[in-house]
């Protein structure tokens, strides 16, 4: 699915698109869809969006859960967008905790260059520019934005610690949910 298109949105998982959990979300059993927010990525779809997931997965290197868990948490997903005519069109994430000092583990921006090799982004400084990435912490804005991405904050998840605690990157847009986000963006390209 890889093309130059600039129709390309990045979400954070935890928190935007399904219930965050402070002992993390370990199994597909925990992996519960916040309101709205798969309704928000058909809609996206449906409006010829592509859907790139960046999301760190630090519970797999902890020992949390295991690989096979996050691939089963990932294939509920897919099964709960399908009747909605909504899809995910790439997921990458980070196994990591901060200790293994890896590039992938946002703030850092390793999964939001792998995403612009994927979606074969012009090869510059900014190979995300204006491309949106929507999350709920401070690290999701700051991994986007090191390469041009537009930052968008939901007040889900960790969202409104985030917002309390400022320090936004500029032009931080805000948003009650990812519906909401939805909604708004594509009211503003119509």
């Amino acid at each position: 699915m890889s093309t130059g298109s600039s129709k390309l949105i990045i979400l954070d998982r935890d928190g935007v698109i399904n219930e965050d959990r402070d002992d993390y979300v370990k199994s597909s059993d925990e992996w519960v869809p916040l309101p709205g927010s798969l309704e928000a990525i058909a809609l996206l779809n449906q409006a010829g969006y592509q859907i790139a997931l960046a999301t760190n997965q630090s519970g797999i290197s902890r020992g949390y859960f295991s690989i096979n868990d996050l691939h089963a948490m990932h294939r509920k997903m897919d099964k709960l967008l399908k009747p909605l005519g909504g899809r995910i069109d790439s997921i990458f994430f980070c196994p990591h905790v901060d200790a293994h000092h890896c590039d992938c583990r946002k703030p850092s921006p390793g999964l939001m260059k792998e995403i612009a090799l994927r979606y074969k982004r012009p090869d510059s400084k900014t190979p995300l520019l204006s491309i949106p990435i929507v999350g709920d912490s401070l690290r999701d804005l700051q991994a986007g934005i090191a390469l041009g991405a537009s930052p968008h904050l939901v007040l889900t998840g960790k969202g409104q610690k985030t917002l309390a605690k400022g320090g936004l990157p500029e032009d931080t847009q805000i948003h009650v949910d990812l519906l909401a986000f939805a909604n708004a963006f594509l009211k503003n390209k119509a």
